[in-house]
């Protein structure tokens, strides 16, 4: 197969698709791997290193999307490189379909079989190519939020970790999976109050065993929400429903009540948000304040740290791509867990939590994933 690697154009996002390591191993497997020039320069990733590893040097991607039978990338392909996708073509990324109708309409049109990074499974329900971004959103995220308290940049002037004397700042993560259990790291190391909000009694337990008494664990309910929001210095929106849109747990009512100079990452903005006032940003202009909150809501966080990303992400991503281009199609039909990923397919939705969030809108059809790659 002839895998191509095109640099990411969306706004500050320096990951790519392929490592240089990786490169090799499609190589080494009797693939063909095209690169798009400087694609990975930002981060470190020299076009040598790309030849080195057995890659050819391509100038432009409109080069490497006419003739690639597999397009690899990291971020949702922009309109314009969705427009110069086909049929028989696959293409293996991120999607985030669920709050992108404009996208899902353009793939549709397009034909390409489309596999989503966020929705492909593991034997334990797990969701491994997420996994990676999520550890680094989540770790990201305190960070981000500690920042954005800090007088200068909008907030209230708290110092999450407190001093001898001054009680550290509050921080409330809703969800306690990967990107709560991150934050809630990140948030003990530098001190803070740390509160975890979720709806699985059984995650609660093991959150409490994890930490040990350091955090404070509370069912998810409309009342705690409330509650606990009130009084919270740093609010990390961590839910997610996987291949959805993400539901809104914070009101507009609950961020009015919020103390001024208070701040509200929302990690779950690729789904769509998490809380009612949450629109996409960018690294280059992350931040906006509604109602004296200031909202941190960068689509791609992870692409922050993009060396470090690059790196976890292929590490996941790699064994499903290689099985890909060995494969083709028959990889789908052989593995329920790559297939759970199909979410796109020669006009068809083939991933419920899409269809049922855009099919109405977008007046497309679903199709069982299964029998979608026998058409």
């Amino acid at each position: 197969m002839l895998i191509g690697v095109p640099k990411e154009i969306k706004n500050h996002e320096y990951r790519i698709g392929l490592t240089p390591a990786a490169v090799r191993e499609y190589v080494e497997h009797g693939h063909s791997v095209i690169v798009e020039r400087d694609g990975g320069a930002a981060i470190g990733f020299t076009n040598e290193d790309y030849e080195a590893a057995g890659a050819r040097i391509i100038d432009t991607p409109e080069e490497i999307f006419a003739s690639a039978d597999m397009i690899v990338k990291v971020k949702e392909p922009q309109p314009g490189e969705c427009k110069q996708l086909r049929e028989g073509q696959i293409l293996y990324t991120y999607l985030h379909l669920a709050p992108d109708p404009e996208q899902t309409r353009l793939l549709a049109e397009a034909g390409v079989t489309a596999i989503a990074y966020e929705t492909v499974t593991d034997n334990r329900g797990g969701l491994p190519l997420l996994a990676p971004m999520s550890e680094v959103a989540g770790r990201m995220a305190v960070q981000a939020g500690a920042h954005n308290l800090e007088k200068v940049n909008g907030g209230s002037g708290t110092l999450l970790g407190g001093v001898p004397g001054v009680a550290p700042g509050k921080v409330l993560i809703i969800g306690g999976g990967v990107v709560g259990t991150q934050a809630a790291k990140m948030a003990i190391g530098l001190g803070a109050d740390v509160t975890i909000l979720d709806r699985s009694l059984p995650r609660l337990r093991e959150l409490d065993d994890i930490f040990m008494g350091r955090v404070k664990t509370v069912y998810s309910t409309v009342d705690a929400i409330d509650a606990y929001s009130r009084e919270a210095d740093l609010v990390v929106g961590a839910v997610l429903i996987p291949g959805a849109a993400a539901p809104k747990l914070l009101t507009r009512e609950h961020i009015k009540n919020m103390k001024p100079g208070s701040v509200l990452v929302d990690v779950a903005i690729d789904q769509g948000g998490c809380f009612a006032t949450s629109k996409a940003t960018t690294h280059q202009d992350p931040t906006y304040v509604i109602d004296d909150v200031v909202h941190y809501c960068v689509a791609n966080m992870p692409g922050g740290v993009a060396r470090t990303s690059t790196m976890a992400l292929n590490n996941a991503t790699l064994p499903y791509g290689i099985a890909l281009a060995n494969k083709g199609l028959q990889a789908l039909a052989n593995d329920a867990n790559l297939r759970n990923g199909l979410n796109m397919h020669k006009g068809y939705i083939t991933y419920k939590a899409v269809h049922d969030d855009l099919g109405k809108q977008l007046n497309l059809e679903y199709l069982d994933p299964l029998k979608a790659i026998e058409i």
